[in-house]
């Protein structure tokens, strides 16, 4: 893998990750993350359209003029979220009504637009639609991870909801005996902690590396006076 594409990888994973250093689509973030399922599900969906927009963007930018640019960005977001609308309505359509209106609001989550805007109208197709891919993967991480924390500690259950994508798996991979619940977890208050949480996680993460490579790199010769 050459630098760019592990540079884009990296940044959209971990350095500009958007659900906890951009903090860009915080509306689905907090309202769609009461299980592991539904956060992975639309952080896929989420990808996908990334993806396949900045590589359709990319593809034609040459071709918009910079007056009309933002709104056939909108228009290419639009047509691609209401393939995959239809797709998961017509192939998981128990997951589409738990999704229900967050689907068709990708259109307008920030993140979508923003690396649209600032990378795939300047850069070749293949480098964008891996920025997109990796920026979508960055947000289904968060999501899946803020939905599992809330999931477990709120209904002690794992993976609750397969049956909504596949048919004949269980309601939940795993569910804790003689556990009644704990109601905060999977209300709106409980999503704020839970990204909150992340977000220390991993800024903690950082000023470690930070201290440790400062500490481990070689001292500078003194300046002779």
């Amino acid at each position: 893998m050459s630098n760019i594409y592990k540079e884009i990888t990296i940044n959209g994973l971990w350095k500009q990750n958007p659900g906890v250093v951009q903090l860009l689509g915080l509306c689905p973030t907090l309202a769609v993350t009461t299980t592991a399922v539904n956060g992975l599900s639309l952080g896929l969906a989420t990808a996908i359209v990334m993806a396949c927009a900045n590589g359709a963007v990319s593809l034609v930018r040459r071709f918009i003029p910079s007056e009309i640019r933002v709104p056939v960005f909108i228009l290419v977001i639009a047509a691609l979220v209401t393939v995959i609308d239809l797709s998961i309505n017509g192939f998981a359509h128990s997951l589409h009504k738990v999704l229900g209106i967050f689907i068709p609001l990708i259109v307008v989550n920030c993140i979508v637009l923003a690396r649209v805007e600032s990378f795939a109208a300047k850069n070749a197709p293949v480098p964008s639609m891996l920025d997109g891919f990796m920026m979508g993967t960055g947000l289904m991480l968060v999501l899946g991870l803020l939905g599992a924390m809330r999931e477990f500690i709120g209904k002690g259950t794992v993976l609750s909801g397969l049956d909504l994508i596949f048919t004949g798996m269980p309601k939940a991979l795993y569910t804790m005996p003689d556990y009644h619940g704990f109601l905060l977890a999977v209300l709106p208050p409980g999503a704020f902690l839970g990204l909150g949480t992340l977000i220390a996680v991993r800024n903690w993460i950082e000023i470690r590396k930070t201290a440790k490579t400062n500490t481990t790199s070689p001292l500078k010769p003194a300046l002779n006076h």
